[in-house]
């Protein structure tokens, strides 16, 4: 059993693709764009089916576990307490899952359906509640529920069994312990750190984008063009690299915290200055119809309508994008939900985020279609011919205070781009250390500089659209991942279970029941234990007595709790 951190073969060969795919995007970024469009097209019109009958199942899975007796047992020892408290813990889920997203696409997303609903004719009396029923649909349950089930995976592997926190360790109880350290362990580690990789790339330079817009839109003598963009995206590596010099439980922390702090102000502002009663009413209107067409919206496939636009270019699109985003943020949060139940854990990672998502489209989507209105389609039309970066701004820019406003949004942005490359720095971290969950700082460090390399290197080259395909196509594969994850893990906790029944019987039934079922007990026990992973994490031990010392209980978290 190891028990040091160490750079793995998977950081070599991740690092080795890395560059020959910038190095491909610098020499021909057209090519690359042509390729990638092909087989990414490809894949959503001939298997877009495997998307949405895998998104069922991960929903569905997670419900399950849920309401399951599985929802009991603990991430961690069974008496362990969680090593943070509920804020933090939302915080940590908030800014890695998609809190910057839903900045990003608050204002745009519903008036963009609004104007091309699935449906009906743009602007037709029912297009708003069809534009924010599908945007809700495509930030709900379903993207919460693939990370809940690769973090699920992951944390209960590690935290309750002590393997590494990796993809191939989690799938030992399936595919055995030689070919979860051999190449198809290896293979699957490397899909989760290309996923990584790409997808916090593409989100530096998206939001090198939105920042630039805000900055330009807020300021006359700054100019949006790929000089500003690139002294943005220096100032957020600047930004992450100090943040992950000081650990998950000071940068990334605090900094998640004060984004949920931000961001809730920021709605707040939204929603006491425009419509209220509106976008109340909306809150709960838009929540029921989402629940109510949930079944037919999650497998609805277009097949006798023909037109598949708005399903390729939208909810398969997501499908992907989610999956792909998958390894990064179902790593982190499992590395931050120790000493959860299942059931807490579930319903945590699904239920508060989703409340939250609903809110915010609620209040933003309901403001930025009313804004719309009252200029004729104006802001719509500026997001056609600007681009959707520079939709919140123009959208705020009507609001009292509008110039500090925007200031505040420019910085809960960056900030949170500052949040995600630091926590997938640490993610990549550990899968390229064998599992670390506290990987070397010069590791993060490296890949911290592989991140923002990529995205400027590709804004230059102008292929952040191909950037942003590489990670669909990986998707694919990394479907196939996560159902696998899910299928190990029920063999795990189905396994346990009884053991655990066969254990607490013992302790209330007479002597004579415990001494009929010692042996099969001593059987299950063995046959269990060699299902697991033969590997223990790095850093467990550490890990360990910092949580038997109350790892992040200060004074000032103690007053926080109060």
């Amino acid at each position: 059993m190891k028990n040091k951190s160490q750079v793995t073969p998977v950081f070599y060969i991740s690092l080795a693709i890395a560059i020959v795919f910038i190095l491909w995007g610098v020499i021909a970024p057209g090519n690359v764009e042509t390729v990638l469009g092909f087989i990414n097209g490809f894949i959503s019109n001939n298997f877009g089916w495997v998307y949405m009958l895998a998104m069922t199942g991960f929903v569905l899975f997670a419900l399950f576990l849920v309401f399951s007796p599985y929802g009991k047992i603990r991430l961690g020892k069974q008496n362990e307490k969680p090593q943070y408290k509920y804020f933090t813990w939302f915080s940590f889920l908030f800014t890695a899952g998609m809190g910057v997203g839903l900045v990003f696409y608050g204002v745009t997303e519903p008036l963009t359906h609004y104007h091309n609903p699935p449906s009906l004719e743009g602007g037709a009396p029912g297009a708003g509640r069809e534009a924010l029923q599908y945007t809700l649909f495509h930030w709900g349950f379903h993207p919460w529920a693939v990370y809940a089930i690769v973090g699920l995976a992951l944390a209960y592997f590690n935290f309750r069994h002590k393997a590494p926190l990796l993809m191939s360790s989690s799938l030992v109880p399936l595919i055995g312990d030689r070919r979860a350290n051999g190449w198809m362990g290896k293979s699957v580690d490397v899909l989760a750190v290309f996923g990584t990789i790409f997808g916090i790339a593409t989100s530096l330079g998206l939001g090198a984008t939105q920042v630039t817009a805000g900055l330009s839109y807020s300021f006359d003598f700054i100019e949006n063009n790929i000089v500003t963009q690139t002294i943005v995206i220096l100032l957020i590596t600047m930004g992450f690299i100090t943040s992950a010099s000081t650990g998950l439980n000071v940068g990334i922390r605090y900094l998640s915290m004060g984004n949920v702090v931000i961001a809730i102000s920021l709605m707040i502002f939204v929603f006491i200055f425009g419509s209220t009663v509106t976008m109340f009413e909306t809150f709960f209107t838009n929540a029921g119809n989402y629940i109510q067409n949930l079944p037919s919206m999650t497998l609805g496939m277009n097949s006798f309508e023909g037109d598949r636009g708005f399903l390729n270019d939208w909810t398969l699109f997501y499908w992907a994008w989610w999956i792909g985003w998958s390894a990064f943020v179902g790593s982190f949060i499992a590395r931050v939900s120790r000493g959860r139940t299942i059931r807490e854990f579930i319903l945590g990672v699904t239920g508060v985020p989703v409340l939250f998502s609903a809110l915010w489209f609620a209040v933003f989507g309901v403001a930025g279609i009313e804004s719309d209105n009252l200029v004729g389609g104006g802001l719509y039309n500026l997001i056609a011919e600007e681009g959707n970066e520079v939709a919140l701004f123009a959208f705020l820019e009507n609001y009292p205070a509008a110039p500090v406003v925007m200031g505040i949004a420019i910085l809960l942005i960056a900030s949170f781009f500052v949040t995600s490359a630091d926590s997938g720095t640490f993610v990549l971290g550990m899968l390229t250390t064998g599992g670390s969950l506290n990987p070397p700082l010069r590791v993060k460090l490296v890949w911290g500089a592989i991140l923002s390399g990529t995205a400027l290197v590709l804004l230059f080259s102008g292929g952040l659209s191909a950037l942003e395909m590489a990670m669909l196509i990986a998707a694919f594969p990394f479907t196939l991942v996560v159902v696998l994850l899910g299928i190990s893990l029920f063999k795990a906790l189905r396994s346990e279970f009884k053991i655990i029944e066969l254990e607490r019987k013992q302790l209330i039934y007479e002597p004579g029941y415990r001494e009929e079922t010692e042996e099969e007990l001593e059987e299950r026990i063995e046959a269990f234990k060699s299902s697991l992973p033969d590997q223990m994490a790095p850093d467990i031990e550490e890990e360990d007595e910092e949580i038997v010392k109350g790892d992040d209980e200060t004074e000032e978290e103690k007053k926080e709790d109060k």
